[in-house]
């Protein structure tokens, strides 16, 4: 089975992508963002502590994203493997994720690294929060969530790199076009049986 860490700005295509990457290997999509608004949705305790970053723009903090991240690995349908989408987005999430894997005896075997021009990136943005009605997409927060990008999360791609696991993939262009160029970034690593 494969492990895959699907990283790129807000608006890269990552959940669509996850969705479809999923369904391909039959492996769980792990999103935090789905995994935060369901619990907002529900208006559970974590969900309400949640919405009050996300209505920022801001991460939720990594106390409240490793915990739902650990359980969510143990869990049954990801033992044999996984995608994830969303996390890690810091330096301290990357220990974590380490350090859950570890445990395990685990590893990642490709960080998919999906790219995207800026203003592509606000018109998407923009056309989901009028489609989605989500809070967490007005002009404002927008601009914030892909600046904390910029400044939290573009690093990991470094540590990554430096592993030898980035696999950067244009994350412009047809749905299906970017999950063959996915697919065949994968298969050039012998990542795909």
């Amino acid at each position: 089975m494969i492990r895959i860490l699907l990283i790129g700005p807000p608006g890269a295509g990552k959940g669509t992508q996850a969705a479809l990457l999923a369904q391909h290997f039959g492996i769980p999509a792990i999103s935090t963002g789905d995994i935060f608004r369901e619990n907002v949705r529900n208006e559970t305790p974590l969900g309400l502590e949640a919405k009050a970053f996300m209505d920022r723009g801001e991460y939720v903090p990594d106390s409240l994203t490793n915990a739902l991240v650990r359980d969510r690995l143990n869990q049954e349908d990801a033992v044999a493997g996984f995608l994830l989408d969303g996390y890690p987005r810091t330096i301290d999430q990357v220990e974590e994720l380490d350090d859950i894997l570890e445990e395990t005896d685990k590893k990642l075997d490709v960080v998919v690294q999906l790219t995207a021009d800026s203003e592509e990136l606000l018109r998407r943005l923009s056309g989901r929060a009028q489609e989605q009605g989500r809070s967490d997409d007005t002009p404002e927060v927008i601009k914030r969530r892909l600046d904390v990008y910029e400044e939290q999360t573009a690093p990991l791609i470094d540590i990554y790199a430096s592993r030898s696991l980035v696999a950067k993939v244009n994350g412009l262009g047809e749905i299906g076009d970017v999950t063959n160029r996915i697919i065949e970034v994968l298969d050039a690593r012998g990542l795909v049986s």
